[in-house]
């Protein structure tokens, strides 16, 4: 039978041509041509004035808060349901991170619990855009502002995603996307950095560039940095694909769509929200399960996988993970309650841009009939 994957992407000719013309020309006199096209491109999609391609979405975090002066002593509040990657780079530069809690229904990070986090050693909030749900970021920038902490948008997973006639990607003073090979928009690896900051923007360009500026004196370096650049090739898969952004937000909301048709009717199941103003660009289809069928994740992650169908486990909460386990900050189950109760029914279902109609049917029969199997067992 054939394997049903997670992710991945959804290449063409177009693609195929880019690639090999920057390979055949991103040299000499045209180095750079097409890292130049892709963030002025992306800048453009996004309506800001600034867009830096990266090696990946890590990078353009520990940049944004590099250049924001986060340091020893100071605090960036995370939502507990995310990957370490956004969480990671606060680490990085001597600062904590302090673990917040998530809407029920979004599972992104909630305004309430980011205002109860608020200490006055607080710099910076990460709000994630889960799976290309977004958070509300009406509330978020009020409590932000009103304390003065800097929003930093990790939108690496919602490519696509608008909330109020506003593109994923423009919400924070910095924002982050992903193009990881299982993202929407793929160029293996690598990521990118948006901003409307023009001082932001130039003391990145100093820091992802070993403590050089643009134009400085060669070899002559004013401070210790980083080196976080895209090459040429990867810049021009993302050109193609970023020229293909509607037909490949589309695909994705076409496969959720579709596990929305399967699952119609199904009790004790939930896919991702929508709510009222919000698109979701729906980067992995999900599934959350109503507890009282007694379903844990990665006993349901087995029965799929024995029939071929692979999956991902929803995020477990940071605070839950050996990575943190010596954490001194807050988090856990009795400060992000919601968060813990969310985790160990959650997976992420095939979302790759291949599957077909029919694959997806397949998913929602294996669902239906592990579930009816559970219900006659528990009755």
């Amino acid at each position: 039978m054939k394997r049903l994957p997670v992710a991945g992407p959804w290449v063409t000719d177009k693609e195929a041509e880019y690639v090999a013309e920057a390979a055949r020309t991103g040299w000499y006199e045209g180095a750079g041509r097409f890292e130049r096209r892709f963030e002025e491109a992306f800048a453009a999609y996004l309506g800001v004035r600034h867009a830096v391609s990266l090696p990946h979405a890590t990078a353009g975090l520990h940049l944004a808060l590099a250049a924001l002066e986060v340091g020893p002593g100071d605090e960036v509040v995370v939502p507990e349901i995310t990957w370490i990657a956004t969480s990671a780079p606060i680490s990085y530069l001597g600062a904590t991170p302090v673990f917040a809690d998530v809407d029920p229904e979004t599972w992104c990070l909630d305004a309430a619990s980011f205002e109860r986090c608020i200490t006055p050693r607080t710099k910076a909030v990460i709000p994630v855009d889960v799976y290309g749900g977004m958070p509300d970021y009406g509330a978020l920038r009020m409590v932000a502002d009103r304390h003065g902490v800097a929003v930093v948008e990790d939108a690496a997973e919602a490519v696509g995603s608008e909330q109020d006639g506003r593109k994923a990607g423009s919400f924070g003073v910095a924002s982050v996307f992903s193009f990881h090979g299982s993202k929407t928009l793929a160029t293996g690896e690598g990521g990118l950095l948006a901003t409307n900051s023009d001082q932001l923007h130039a003391r990145i360009q100093v820091l992802r560039d070993h403590g050089r500026a643009p134009g400085d004196r060669h070899f002559f370096n004013r401070e210790v940095a980083y080196k976080y650049k895209m090459s040429g090739v990867q810049a021009a898969l993302g050109l193609a694909q970023l020229e293909r952004i509607e037909e490949l937000v589309a695909r994705k909301r076409e496969i959720f769509g579709w596990y929305r048709e399967e699952l119609a009717g199904t009790e004790g199941v939930r896919l991702n929200a929508e709510p009222a103003g919000t698109l979701n660009s729906v980067w992995m289809s999900t599934l959350v399960l109503d507890p009282a069928l007694g379903l844990r994740k990665e006993e349901l992650m087995a029965e799929l996988d024995a029939r071929s169908i692979d999956s991902r486990p929803f995020f477990h909460p940071l605070s839950s993970i050996p990575a943190y386990s010596e954490h001194p900050g807050p988090g856990g189950p009795e400060a992000n309650p919601v968060a813990y109760a969310l985790s160990p029914w959650g997976l992420n279902l095939p979302s790759a841009m291949r599957l077909a109609r029919a694959d997806v049917a397949r998913v929602g029969a294996a669902l239906r009939e592990i579930l009816t199997a559970r219900a006659a067992a528990s009755s």
